[in-house]
């Protein structure tokens, strides 16, 4: 289905913005013509100190002249104005620049205080394009409301009218709006569709036949897991692989770095290279050479330098994780049916099949007992690992014994069985975590991980089914990816998460781990998502919250300029933010410092992926 452009994303009037993105003389030539009167202030002003006193007094002028309200500017595009110069306000702060070791404001003084064809030689395109749009916010001319740029328009067409002649006017809009969302929906099949239902049952012959396995031996968890694959040989004979992967795969297998595919979840993928549908499936799993180059170097430096989120400081007792004052994680199993190459745990994982992975039983009773001391946690989260991979005598000997603790209400099991192998969920299993969901006292909730509605398939369905017919609660948590980031992406896998019976509850902006910064998006964008995108959907599908989990402090809720800032453009137009701990407001405690990848960048990427990257103009206002 053809895609309307009307409604939602209206292409910019400048058009030659995206046809020259790669131009840096041109991305210089846009960037002077943003704002001449600060690229002026710069030019004119003979020391950096000067430069900086005079920036911000023209940015109070700016700022007095819009409160002013004698200009006619409309509220909506005096919000722009006012964020780019607050914006604006903090890159340029000497405090901000001590905290990132380098100066913007310097680096766009000596540009425009240089030939007009020159632009600074040790800052990217990105750079420039951060300054061009911020520039461009402040004088006015942001082009986010296009229709008022155009010809002045302040208010849609229905405003001016009343009553039914004015509804009718709005359902035309919205009518135009609800058929583009379905248009990008269309985009993305999910997993549930005939085309797609077809290749994958002609995948699954394909697999069994290889295995000299049968129908029944792919319902059997057991045999599911026993025939794990972790090495590349096998999986060549499978599917295709470039020789990039195939390299990728075998350095892995040489230093010990744990891989490893479900025959289930190999069925999601094509034969074939093309990745049109499943690009997201195979980019989870699949090891790309950036990802082992980045973990063999960690692993010289010793396992603990993979802990990126500190949880060796936040672990009062062995398996044990404490951020929170009502909640607590306990992990008795720190492996999977297969490996996530983002997973935040893969430091602690030996091996898929590691004999190893189950903590010793004193271990855990140990660790078990640890909540008797703490009364106040009343909430205990399940994970590892994979808890859906112990045998299920070991996890109802766990919960037997938490559900004995009269403080906790409810016990999650955080696992990816119903995505990775849902076969796993047997009526036995159902049974055991029924006898110990007692509502009105305690509840059983289970937390998955659903990335893509490719994922979601009758066998995952089946699973999800079971557990809701049991009367218990299913939520999702979703990390946001290049994978998943595309215009309506992630709104389509909410809207069918919710089709299944699995509430959205977290969506998670990448950590900023070395090895996996070729899969993340920017903040910019998982902000752009939620405002421009999950807005649109129905309340009940937009559940989730969208969250950066910071490095022993716990969960920042990314709303903007709520509980971060942004602190600098960096020399290759990453962004540096100050993240805010939750305790904000209620405990001191220090800010955690974080540099994106770059927005530029990013839109490269989603250009050589086919996208059009007009439709994510509003992504630089995103701070």
């Amino acid at each position: 289905m053809a895609i309307k452009k009307n409604a939602l994303f209206s292409r910019s009037q400048n058009e030659s913005e995206y046809d020259s993105f790669h131009d840096l003389g041109k991305i210089g030539k846009r960037l002077r013509d943003a704002s001449p009167d600060i690229l002026r202030i710069l030019r004119q002003s003979r020391k950096l100190d000067a430069a900086r006193n005079n920036i911000y007094d023209f940015l109070d002028a700016r700022e007095r002249f819009l409160l002013k309200g004698e200009h006619g500017i409309p509220p909506l595009e005096r919000c722009v104005i006012h964020d780019c110069i607050n914006a604006f306000r903090s890159i340029i702060a000497p405090l901000h620049e001590k905290v990132a070791g380098f100066s913007a404001l310097e680096n766009l003084w000596k540009f425009a205080r240089a030939e007009p064809d020159a632009y600074p030689a040790n800052v990217s395109p990105g750079f420039l394009m951060e300054f061009y749009h911020i520039f461009s916010g402040i004088s006015g001319k942001a082009d986010i409301y296009p229709e008022y740029r155009k010809n002045g328009q302040v208010k849609p067409e229905f405003l001016k009218f009343h009553g039914r002649r004015a509804a009718r006017i709005r359902m035309n809009v919205l009518d135009q709006m609800a058929e583009e969302i379905d248009g990008y929906f269309e985009r993305y099949p999910g997993g549930m569709e005939k085309d797609i239902l077809l290749k994958r049952r002609q995948n699954r012959k394909r697999i069994l036949r290889y295995f000299k396995a049968s129908l029944k031996d792919w319902n059997n968890y057991f045999w599911q897991l026993k025939n794990v694959i972790c090495d590349h040989r096998t999986l060549t004979d499978l599917i295709q692989l470039s020789e990039e992967e195939v390299t990728a795969l075998s350095r892995a297998e040489k230093a010990k770095i744990p891989w490893g595919i479900t025959p289930y979840y190999l069925s999601l993928m094509d034969y074939d290279r093309s990745q049109e549908y499943d690009h997201a499936v195979r980019a989870q799993v699949i090891p790309v050479p950036q990802y082992i180059d980045c973990m063999i170097e960690n692993l010289k430096k010793g396992k603990i330098a993979l802990d990126f989120m500190g949880e060796q400081d936040t672990s009062p007792e062995a398996l044990i994780t404490r951020r929170y004052p009502k909640i607590a994680i306990i992990k008795p199993f720190n492996t999977c049916p297969q490996i996530c190459v983002y997973c935040q745990r893969n430091w602690e994982i030996e091996a898929v099949h590691d004999p190893k992975a189950m903590a010793p039983w004193e271990t855990i009773y140990k660790a078990l007992s640890w909540f008797d001391e703490h009364p106040g946690i009343q909430d205990v989260l399940i994970t590892g690992g994979d808890p859906c991979m112990m045998r299920d005598r070991q996890i109802e000997r766990i919960l037997s014994i938490l559900s004995k603790k009269s403080h906790i209400y409810r016990i999650r099991i955080g696992t990816r069985t119903p995505v990775t192998i849902p076969m796993r969920w047997t009526d036995s299993l159902i049974r055991i975590l029924l006898k110990y969901h007692d509502p009105g006292r305690r509840e059983i909730a289970i937390v998955t991980h659903y990335e893509h509605s490719s994922e979601i398939t009758p066998e995952s369905l089946q699973a999800i089914r079971k557990v809701r017919k049991a009367g218990m609660n299913v939520y999702n948590q979703e990390v946001f990816t290049v994978e998943n980031s595309r215009r309506f992406e992630s709104s389509r896998l909410r809207r069918d998460l919710r089709l299944i019976g699995v509430a959205p509850y977290y969506t998670f902006n990448m950590k900023g781990k070395d090895e996996t910064r070729h899969m993340m998006a920017p903040i910019a964008r998982l902000l752009q998502e939620r405002k421009e995108e999950a807005r649109l959907l129905p309340g009940l599908d937009r559940t989730d919250e969208p969250v950066f989990n910071v490095p022993r402090l716990g969960k920042n809720h990314l709303r903007a300029w709520q509980d971060h800032i942004l602190v600098m453009i960096m020399p290759d137009g990453s962004r540096m933010y100050e993240l805010h701990p939750w305790e904000k407001n209620i405990s001191l405690m220090p800010p955690y410092y974080y540099t994106d990848v770059p927005i530029y960048d990013y839109l490269k990427n989603l250009a050589e992926r086919g996208e059009d990257i007009r439709d994510y103009k509003t992504i630089w206002y995103y701070f």
